[in-house]
Order: structure tokens, then sequence, then C-alpha cells
């Protein structure tokens, strides 16, 4: 039987990363899109091959339309027809209140968590059409939190994601694609020290009921889920993964 074929983009690191990892282990080819790193996107791939997965690390920017075209095309011509996606590619613009936040961070977190999102999924739909598949948008606990003070733009891109999970589950059913989401709170990656404050993890970590922040590992396991046949029957919905909150 041959193995499902996953994009995941933004997967050479963090939750990304993680969740080509255990797409591999769980029986999926992996195709491993990312912004400009590329040693780090092969040193995910190692760790595919180490679980018996195919991978094909592309370079892109998912808020380019050529980009995504050329992402579908050449994971189709070196592995095969796709069956998955997982939107995870994001970025949060620096830390702060809307009114210090600059009209360039606004606009790229829109391009790539919104506009990036649908241009992947857009794709998708028309590749999986009639043979049907998954999509899993990487949404976020901000999407319903808000986020004041810290990134109140963000939060409004991951409230447009769950929107847009909702749907296109109901427009794709028909076509056998089932779309659903996954919402992280605060996790242990990289993208903290992007955004200015590499400590957040653990600052935040009183707030969460359950005392701590999340691992990428943690939110990796409920994406596969959402492609295995124990969930054939869940679409439109998004997993808070949150720790409480």
């Amino acid at each position: 039987m041959s193995r499902p074929i996953t994009i995941v983009t933004g997967g050479g690191r963090g939750i990304g990363a993680a969740i080509c990892v255990r797409l591999a282990a769980d029986g999926h080819d992996v195709v491993i899109g990312y912004r400009s790193d590329r040693e780090a996107a092969q040193a995910v791939a190692k760790e595919v091959a180490e679980r018996g997965g195919r991978s094909l690390p592309v370079a892109m920017d998912t808020s380019a339309e050529a980009d995504v075209e050329r992402l579908f095309d050449t994971a189709a011509a070196e592995l095969g027809p796709i069956s998955g996606l997982v939107n995870n590619a994001g970025v949060t613009g620096k830390l702060g209140s809307l009114v210090d936040t600059s009209t360039e961070d606004l606009r790229q977190v829109l391009e790539v968590n919104v506009l990036g999102y649908l241009l992947c999924a857009r794709r998708a739909a028309k590749d999986m059409a009639g043979r049907g598949g998954a999509i899993v948008n990487i949404s976020s606990a901000a999407a319903t939190l808000g986020s004041p003070g810290e990134y109140v733009h963000y939060a409004a891109s991951k409230a447009a994601t769950d929107a847009m999970t909702v749907g296109l589950a109901k427009e794709l059913a028909k076509d056998g694609i089932r779309v659903n989401g996954v919402a992280p709170g605060t996790v242990h990656t990289r993208i903290h020290a992007d955004m200015g404050d590499p400590d957040r993890p653990n600052r935040v970590a009183s707030r969460i009921p359950l005392g701590r922040s999340g691992q990428p590992e943690e939110i990796a396991g409920a994406v596969s889920w959402l492609f295995s046949p124990d969930a054939s029957f869940t679409t439109g919905t998004t997993i808070r993964i949150a720790g409480g909150l």
C-alpha cells in the first residue's frame, strides 16, 4: 500500500518540524516547505528518513503564488499526487501593542498567515479533487484570546484561519476532502525569539492552568490524528491544545 504524501509548510523548524517527523513515523511521505533555513530543513528530512519516510525539502514563500504553485508541482513530480496539506507556515511580527506595530508587520502577518493559507488550500483542493484528502490548518489559541498588548494582528489572522477551516470543510466535503484545524497555545519554539521575547514560554507559564507551555510534539500528535482513519468523520473542527486556556 502506498504511503500518503503530505505537504507541511513551515516544516523546517518548531511545530512544523515536529509534525513532519510525527507524520513520517505514522506512515506519511513528507514535503517540507521552508522559507530560508536549508540546513534545518535537511535535518528534518534526515529524521523523516530515519522513520521510514521519503521527504522533499522545498524552499518557498507561502505568500507568493508562484512559489506555492512550484511547491505543489515539485511535490507531484518528485513524490506523486498529494493527499494532505498542513498549513503551518506563519509569522507574528514583533511583540507589542497594535499602535506600535508597523504597517509592514501588519501586511506581512496577513499575507503569510491568511493569504498564504488560502493559496495553499486552493491548490491542494484542486489537486485532491476526485481523489479526496485532508487539510489541517494550524491556528492559535490567540484567535479567541485576542492577545491584547502582544499581537492583536496575529490573533486576527488566526481568527481568519478558524473561519477558513469551517467554510472550506463545508465547501470541500462533496469532494471527499476533510478540513480541520489545530489551535496551539504557547509552545516552546523559536518563534518567540523572532518576535523579540525568547523567554516568553517560561514567562507566561503561570497564566496557563496546566502551569507550563507546550512542546511541539504535543501539537504534532493531534495533527497526525486528523489525517488518520480514526478522524474519518471529523471535518470543520479546530482542536484546541493550549493547556487549559
